[in-house]
């Protein structure tokens, strides 16, 4: 791409044609410690058990284009790509921006996404080797947006980046966005009963009535990870899956081989957390767990009994956080209702570009005042949070 400094971007059609260990020293450099990944969303192993499954692919609308960056023959960079022919599954929505495209007789779709498929996590992507994040970034970022100039596609996306890649973003000309999730955050607790004492009395007391109305459900919760994990826990929790896919967004994104293939390569990765009750599972939630974070994914049950969504997806999962020294837990998209329950609200970034200039123009207006009006959010749902706001003191204003 760049002659003088032996520079090649390519792109491949799969995770097939790149090397686990190629991709992952560019993905998840920091295991090379013996650790985990920061988070496991951009590894190797998790990308290609979504293309492997059919969960991307031909018929999906996620179609996998994904960018490498060489220099003198050694890869440098890599970055998840897709091309997009609708915006199912991203949770940084622009079903608007088609629509406004599309009546003025533009062409929104395909369009190119750089992200983790029907994952709303915060992570790298811009994925270097480490010490060329400079040079790898600007090939990665040149070679993207030249990608969909060549193939004139209306935009570029890149959703759930940094903080980092953000500024980094903005500074070669990307719209930025911002966004807004809840995140529970660890401030050195012991215990659940530490993490109580730091909320006003009243969401104190919410929380533990909550949590023993779910107890009383009549059955057993248990966690499952590694091996402990066994493929009859993922029948039941397909089931699971496919009830709230049904009631959320119609049909499933993930397809049962996944789940076959979470038990093969994956499991280390995820925690899960199912309820039995009477000798068969009724409820579960899947997490994953990275490096100083636990990520809760997905929620399902076929039978509903009081707040056992609060214990199983929030509460058992700050429990697991403390016990194992997690620095936070990431609940997923959305949901006011998490801020009574200790989950704050956090900015979420994305970056933009867009092919045609009037468009452009129009958006860099919509994100300039939304930005404002997302920190504004922020800022009124922190000050109204379930914290107290002076040691020994209990504030009980509620917020909607």
């Amino acid at each position: 791409m760049d002659g003088q400094t032996e520079t090649e971007v390519t792109v491949i059609g799969g995770l097939d044609q790149v090397s686990a260990a190629d991709w992952d020293a560019c993905a998840c450099p920091e295991i090379a410690d013996g650790g985990r990944t920061c988070d496991p969303f951009t590894t190797h192993r998790f990308l290609k058990a979504l293309e492997d499954s059919g969960s991307v692919g031909h018929g999906t609308g996620w179609q996998p284009c994904h960018i490498l960056a060489r220099r003198d023959g050694e890869l440098i960079g890599v970055m998840p790509c897709y091309a997009k022919s609708h915006s199912q599954g991203e949770y940084i929505f622009d079903h608007n921006w088609a629509l406004f495209y599309e009546n003025a007789g533009g062409r929104y779709y395909p369009k190119f996404q750089t992200s983790v498929p029907f994952t709303p996590a915060t992570g790298r992507r811009f994925l270097t080797k480490p010490g060329e994040e400079a040079f790898a970034i600007s090939a990665l970022a040149r070679g993207a947006m030249q990608l969909a100039r060549q193939n004139q596609v209306s935009g570029l996306h890149i959703t759930f980046c940094t903080d980092a890649e953000a500024e980094a973003g903005k500074a070669i000309g990307l719209l930025h966005r911002t966004g807004r999730q809840f995140h529970w955050y660890n401030r050195d607790y012991a215990d659940f009963d530490g993490f109580l004492a730091d909320l006003s009395s009243r969401k104190r007391k919410n929380i533990r009535k909550e949590r023993r109305s779910a107890n009383a459900f009549g059955g057993t919760i248990h966690k499952f990870t590694g091996g402990d994990i066994r493929p009859e826990h993922w029948d039941a929790f397909w089931c699971f899956y496919q009830d709230t896919g049904a009631r959320k967004w119609g049909s499933p994104y993930l397809t049962r081989d996944f789940f076959n293939r979470a038990q093969d390569s994956l499991r280390d990765d995820i925690l899960l957390i199912l309820c039995e009750r009477e000798g068969r599972w009724v409820a579960g939630a899947m997490n994953f767990i990275g490096r100083d974070c636990l990520y809760g994914r997905y929620w399902g049950c076929i039978e509903h009994h009081d707040c056992l969504h609060f214990e199983v997806c929030y509460y058992r999962a700050i429990d697991y956080a403390i016990a194992h020294g997690l620095g936070r837990v990431e609940a997923g998209a959305q949901g006011t209702h998490k801020l009574a329950r200790g989950y704050l609200p956090c900015t979420i970034n994305s970056l933009h570009w867009i092919a045609d200039p009037g468009f452009r123009d129009a958006i860099a207006r919509y994100l300039d005042a939304e930005r404002d009006m997302v920190g504004e959010e922020i800022e009124v749902m922190t000050a109204y949070g379930p914290f107290r706001k002076v040691k020994g003191e209990d504030d009980d204003r509620e917020i909607d």
